[in-house]
């Protein structure tokens, strides 16, 4: 890849960023960043060479986002190195990392929920305001979660026109304007 531009080094800056106030790895994000806004796939070297960071640690991040499923191993014609780019579209990546997260997060948060419950029915020393509170958070997450599962089968046609409902929802609601 070329000499990054000024916009694309403040973008790939910014996602790194972002990236660690999510909890993923700057440079995991910064390596996603340059293969999402790069017109071709990137191999390892290149990706080095282009971000300034050590070959080792293109590797460990590459296989991190190849788990996540947000970037792929292509191959090029007439070249033996291992090439990578990054999904382009951004419905299916913002569902794909939705998708992890409730995976790595949701999931065991609510499975723990339901065992700290569990617990709490037959353990004596367990107020009730506590057991209240458990209860109400494992509901939350169960029907946001069945909310989320509803959505995720929606073509991302649909998905799109219901997100740029914005205010016009509440109104359909009878919730009142857009305030």
């Amino acid at each position: 890849m070329p000499r990054l531009s000024p916009v694309q080094q403040r973008f790939i800056l910014h996602w790194g960023e972002m990236g660690a106030r999510w909890g993923i790895n700057r440079t995991v994000a910064q390596i996603h960043a340059l293969l999402y806004i790069s017109p071709k796939p990137l191999h390892a070297e290149e990706i080095a060479e282009t971000l300034g960071v050590a070959r080792s640690n293109v590797s460990t991040s590459l296989k991190e986002l190849q788990g996540w499923g947000i970037v792929k191993l292509v191959h090029v014609l007439g070249d033996k190195r291992d090439h990578f780019e990054s999904m382009k579209d951004v419905w299916l990546l913002f569902r794909v990392v939705l998708d992890e997260r409730k995976r790595r997060e949701i999931d065991p948060t609510l499975a723990v929920l339901r065992e700290c419950i569990a617990e709490a029915e037959q353990d004596k020393e367990t107020d009730q305001y506590t057991e209240d509170r458990l209860r109400a958070l494992h509901e939350f997450f169960e029907t946001t979660t069945a909310w989320y599962l509803q959505l995720r089968q929606w073509p991302t046609s649909a998905l799109t026109r219901f997100v740029k409902l914005g205010g016009k929802a509440r109104k359909l609601l009878g919730l009142g304007g857009d305030a």
